[in-house]
């Protein structure tokens, strides 16, 4: 559900450029609601979760979700945008710290690797809303429209799963948030910088096709769509590849796909060829976060009522961070360059490894 409604959104983007009136930095400064609100709502459901049960925190995060993907839509200004960006990034963080704090919880109690397919659901949502919005828009709908066609979808699926959610309390008494510490702080790092990659694929990656590769606008989501089809492949198989060759082999070569990956973005001749590095950003992509929350779920450095908010908000600053820093080195610079410096971050986690080996 938070995979479909936050892919819904990007083929929106550069609409939502266009109808604002935006250069790249300011749009840049404007996306950065989107991760303000997830880090904001973040710490706030680890301890709501802790004292209602999680099924409450999530039936409210995709009901606010819902009520906040129509408004990206026609937002007439910076300012609109802005403040409809915090309420749906708040709305989608609040979900995904949520779901983690179950799937640690369910992947204990099973006793075997399931993180990566639980990821590959959020993927598959992922790839689900990028194809139906890039459709709909591409036939001409109007964005209006195209979100409430969305939102009808993320409400028909709450409504049938929201009885299967975990009712039960997670914790008595769980502080609001507490610092990552040890290799929680650790595990936070690497998140914060697969979130940064996978942020800059979700909010930039339309633009980037227009602008530096001369596709339609309307089409120009499909770059979404290939990331996130690959991602969810690598997802499906990721718990049987983790298992045969280790979490950090396969973060390591995760990290060098990755990287890749934004250099054929760069350096492809045309905007179809460049959807191949799309992929590989995908594939790379894929594993390494699903990784870390498991890592999250046997460290005892801190409860994980406490950690897998905390590594949630750490890596969520990513996406805070990401959009914005993105646009000022491409409003500096080129686009081109601000994507070649994602790439050599993603290359630092593959050296980080080594830190991550105790």
């Amino acid at each position: 559900m938070p995979g479909f409604a936050i892919a819904a959104w990007a083929p929106l983007v550069p609409f939502a450029k266009a109808r604002a009136g935006l250069d790249e930095a300011m749009l840049g400064i404007v996306l950065l609601c989107l991760g303000a609100g997830s880090l904001v709502a973040m710490p706030l459901a680890g301890a709501l979760a802790a004292r209602q049960g999680c099924r409450r925190v999530m039936v409210a995060a995709m009901l606010a979700a819902s009520l906040a993907l129509p408004a990206l839509a026609v937002a007439p200004g910076a300012v609109g945008l802005g403040l409809a960006l915090f309420v749906f990034g708040a709305a989608i963080g609040a979900m995904d710290c949520t779901m983690n704090l179950q799937a640690v919880a369910v992947e204990r109690e099973s006793g075997r690797a399931l993180m990566s397919g639980f990821h590959a659901f959020y993927s598959i949502g992922g790839f689900a809303g990028a194809a139906a919005m890039t459709a709909l828009l591409s036939a001409g709908a109007a964005p209006l429209s195209a979100c409430v066609a969305a939102v009808a979808v993320v409400l028909a699926l709450v409504a049938a799963a929201c009885r299967h959610w975990r009712a039960e309390e997670v914790d008595s008494d769980v502080p609001a948030f507490a610092w990552p510490r040890g290799s929680v702080l650790l595990i936070g790092a690497v998140c914060f910088v697969m979130f940064l990659a996978e942020g800059a694929m979700l909010d930039w990656g339309a633009v980037f096709l227009d602008q530096a590769k001369d596709m339609d606008p309307a089409r120009a989501g499909v770059g979404y769509v290939a990331f996130s089809l690959a991602m969810t492949v690598a997802r499906l198989s990721g718990d049987r590849v983790v298992q045969a060759i280790g979490p950090l082999r396969a973060v390591v070569a995760g990290a060098l796909v990755a990287f890749a990956g934004f250099a054929l973005i760069v350096l492809a001749p045309g905007a179809w060829a460049a959807l191949g590095g799309f992929v590989l950003v995908g594939i790379g992509c894929a594993n390494i976060v699903p990784v870390m929350f498991s890592a999250a779920g046997r460290q005892a450095a801190m409860p994980e009522s406490l950690a897998v908010p905390a590594i949630s908000t750490l890596g969520y600053a990513g996406v805070l961070a990401g959009p914005a820093l993105v646009g000022f080195v491409a409003h500096g610079t080129s686009l081109q360059f601000a994507f070649w410096c994602l790439g050599a971050a993603v290359l630092g986690v593959a050296v980080a490894t080594r830190w991550l080996r105790a």
